[in-house]
């Protein structure tokens, strides 16, 4: 599938690695996540749109670029505030929007809780955040509020995935890609990713 992009980086493989050791705590999680969401972003921006630009150096007139887009960050509460700071870093000035769900453990599916997105687009561009494509219904509801709202240029961005999570991403969302640093092996019985790394949301916080 063209639109999924896992990162072959060794910066990526060998950070994942420590984050899915149960012997990483709440402290080191976090800080690899933010690592992680840095990498992670790099990869997933390079089709961003440019214009020519000329700067002034202190030896004289240089051609340069700008980027034209404007870029918003969608953080799928609670786990992926993690990644927030890390693309940040890279993208200081992008505007930050969140969109609550949370999965009914009895169904897997996603129920929506909180949404605080404006009543007209502000951006161009969205990367929807969220550590693990598990099932793959919360990535799906939350690019279905964002189409809704108007946005079109959408990509996902999260870290370990499930067969099945982008089965499903790809199915409902063709035209949206997706950056990851691996795909594991399936789910279990109660919709969690195997091997995986655990509940992402209460590594990072200590829940």
């Amino acid at each position: 599938m063209t639109q999924v992009h896992i990162s072959q980086h060794p910066l990526v493989l060998h950070k994942l690695s420590v984050l899915r050791s149960v012997e990483t705590d709440h402290r080191s999680f976090r800080e690899l996540v933010r690592e992680l969401a840095l990498l992670l972003c790099y990869e997933a921006t390079q089709d961003l749109q440019l214009s020519q630009q000329q700067v002034t150096t202190p030896m004289g007139k240089a051609s340069g670029y700008k980027t034209d887009d404007t870029i918003g960050l969608v953080p799928i509460l609670r786990a992926g505030l993690g990644l927030v700071d890390g693309v940040m870093e890279l993208l200081p000035s992008v505007q930050v929007w969140h969109i609550g769900l949370y999965r009914d453990e009895k169904t897997l599916r996603p129920v929506e809780y909180y949404n605080k997105l404006p009543t007209e687009p502000t951006v161009n561009v969205c990367l929807v955040l969220d550590p693990m494509l598990a099932t793959g219904g919360s990535a799906v509801a939350t690019i279905d509020i964002l189409k809704n709202w108007g946005v079109q240029r959408i990509k996902y961005l999260g870290l370990i995935a499930a067969p099945e999570g982008v089965e499903r991403l790809t199915t409902a969302h063709p035209d949206v890609s997706i950056h990851i640093a691996a795909v594991d092996e399936r789910l279990n019985d109660i919709g969690f990713i195997v091997p995986g790394l655990g509940d992402a949301g209460d590594r990072q916080f200590g829940t």
